[in-house]
């Protein structure tokens, strides 16, 4: 297939990789010029778990005009460029595109559903992790299932999306329904991101600290019952239990928002805790600890200027 990932960053790269050493046409499109140039003389280096490096040579373009329509583009941005990122790289998407959401967050897809055919549009989350160590070098510290699906009705765009992902190398399914996935990730991210990255801890810092630890506990059955209110049957105790056992595997991994807290960007919290109390307050489900996030985080974001 012939493949673009729209955001070159951490996940992007992990993927773009990928999909190049599973013999896909891969090109890497991002904004930013000084990556492009690096990524385009030296590659991208994927540095694994257990320290070891490869290299994978594959072209980066700040240009999608000069990439023509591919088979599948697939979108990693940070959620806030959506729309605009939707907009740049209409040249990547023909008639037969299949283009895909991989993103943090809810409300990602109905972006992309804006622009694009909603029938073309798959959806989906991942439990792989990625850091960015420098420029054209990122680490890939978590190894894990992603779960797609098709965003429309007819459910026709999840089956390119699994076949070029599995090729790629990656643990791959695709749900019959994607939605409730991708609440489960949203509990997992609203659990975790805000309560690392206010603190400064990786992830296995944030479980082993008891008030800690409960603290992600509490936040993860807020919401949860926001899901269950929308119909999502999402088991609160298999959550919890998921969420401390993805921590301690994933060690001193630091999470997306830390790594935006560190570098001085904006946040994704508005879809993430942002998205759970929007939600909880259409359900009348109370969630005071996911709202004193949001409210910590826009905080920290309003006295840097941020958003």
């Amino acid at each position: 297939m012939k493949v673009a990932i729209v955001g070159a960053g951490a996940m992007g790269s992990i993927f773009g990789a990928g999909f190049a050493e599973g013999g896909h046409e891969t090109v890497l499109v991002d904004v930013a010029q000084p990556l492009v140039d690096k990524l385009n003389a030296d590659g991208v280096t994927i540095v694994a778990k257990d320290g070891a490096e490869r290299t994978v040579q594959l072209p980066a373009t700040t240009d999608p005009a000069s990439v023509g329509p591919c088979d599948l583009v697939v979108f990693f941005v940070k959620c806030y460029h959506t729309a605009s990122a939707a907009e740049t790289a209409r040249p990547l998407v023909g008639d037969d595109t299949v283009v895909a959401s991989l993103q943090n967050g809810w409300g990602n897809g109905d972006v992309l559903a804006g622009v694009y055919d909603p029938e073309r549009l798959a959806v989906g989350v991942t439990y792989n992790s990625g850091t960015v160590l420098e420029l054209g070098k990122v680490a890939h510290p978590g190894v894990g299932p992603t779960v797609v699906g098709a965003f429309g009705v007819n459910g026709g765009a999840a089956r390119p999306l699994r076949e070029a992902l599995a090729a790629a190398g990656f643990e791959v399914s695709v749900a019959p329904e994607i939605r409730p996935e991708i609440w489960k990730k949203l509990i997992l991210n609203a659990a975790t991101l805000p309560t690392a990255s206010l603190p400064g801890m990786n992830a296995g810092a944030l479980t082993a600290q008891p008030q800690m630890h409960d603290l992600v506990t509490e936040v993860a059955r807020e919401a949860t019952a926001v899901a269950r209110a929308q119909g999502y049957d999402v088991d609160e105790q298999e959550r919890v239990d998921a969420i401390h056992g993805l921590l301690e595997r994933a060690g001193p991994a630091r999470g997306s928002m830390l790594q935006d807290f560190e570098a001085g960007r904006q946040t994704e919290i508005d879809v993430i805790n942002g998205a759970v109390v929007r939600a909880a307050d259409q359900h009348g489900v109370p969630v005071p600890i996911n709202r004193a996030l949001v409210a910590l985080v826009k905080g920290w974001e309003s006295m840097r200027g941020l958003g």
